[in-house]
């Protein structure tokens, strides 16, 4: 049986840092991740999504974290067809937007643009992958992202694209859920993300413990937030404000067991970041493995 690591999707969100997580003392960007390190072997980092990574932070996380510490990264919105800030994009790339509106598209800047944007994504991870401490790049896609032969194509491209690493997928629409997707997904060897999250909505998946790839089963727990999931939020922070029951963690158990028999990891990350609750669920659920 495999090792089931746990951590978090962020060791820096704003509520967490009024929590007593961090000791008194540990208050600057550098002493926070080390000692979140002494606490988890793996992260998620959520700031990749709204602005793409540098290769100044990534070697600074190599710097400050153990040899056998892994970072997974969240893909730039613009690489997943979710609408994104202008501001976040480079600023030498911003002018070559054919649209000039709150938020930007890929289908808004030219091949040629978007073709950096990939370079320069890749290139700013190249650090941790030649560090080894690069886990997954998480492609998390919205709602309307929906099954059909332009979609499977452009996961296939996008592996393609980032062909040294190693990249997993999360749908939020319900309709991925059938036994093509995960055979397309097994062929490619593209780690499916299974998800613990409030159900009832589109954007909702159900509870599986499914296995694509042979090397990483990748699970991300969000909370069961009801009242706030589907509401519109000035950040995403209301949305995953929930603490999991040990009865609710429990119903994990016996999964996470089950894909540690079908892959040589399994990867779980707490994406309910708000307050402590991400950490404190993440120390519970690897005290009950």
């Amino acid at each position: 049986m495999s090792t089931i690591q746990i951590g978090t999707a962020s060791w820096t969100d704003k509520t967490l840092l009024q929590t007593s997580f961090y000791p008194e003392g540990v208050s600057t960007p550098e002493k926070r991740l080390r000692f979140y390190a002494e606490q988890f072997s793996i992260v998620e980092v959520d700031s990749t999504y709204y602005f793409p990574p540098t290769e100044r932070n990534c070697a600074l996380w190599i710097q400050r974290t153990p040899p056998d510490f892994t970072f997974h990264i969240k893909a730039y919105s613009l690489l997943t067809n979710h609408p994104t800030r202008p501001e976040s994009l480079y600023a030498d790339l911003r002018d070559q937007a054919t649209k000039r509106e709150r938020f930007l598209y890929a289908s808004h800047l030219p091949e040629s643009a978007m073709d950096e944007v990939w370079r320069r994504f890749v290139e700013a991870l190249m650090p941790l992958h030649s560090s080894g401490k690069l886990g997954v790049v998480l492609f998390q896609f919205p709602q309307w992202f929906v099954p059909n032969d332009k979609n499977r194509d452009y996961i296939m491209r996008c592996q393609q694209r980032l062909a040294d690493f190693t990249i997993a997928v999360e749908f939020r629409n319900g309709t991925w859920m059938n036994e093509r997707t995960m055979r397309f997904l097994e062929q490619l060897r593209i780690p499916f993300t299974n998800v613990d999250m409030p159900q009832g909505f589109r954007s909702s998946m159900p509870p599986t413990a499914n296995t694509t790839s042979k090397q990483v089963s990748y699970v991300r727990f969000h909370g069961r937030n009801v009242d706030q999931w589907d509401k519109p939020h000035a950040t995403a922070t209301p949305r995953f404000a929930y603490l999991y029951t040990e009865t609710e963690l429990a119903e994990w158990v016996p999964r996470l067991q089950d894909l540690a028999t079908r892959s040589k990891q399994v990867h779980v990350l707490m994406n309910n970041c708000y307050s402590d609750h991400a950490v404190t669920n993440a120390k519970q659920l690897a005290a009950m493995l």
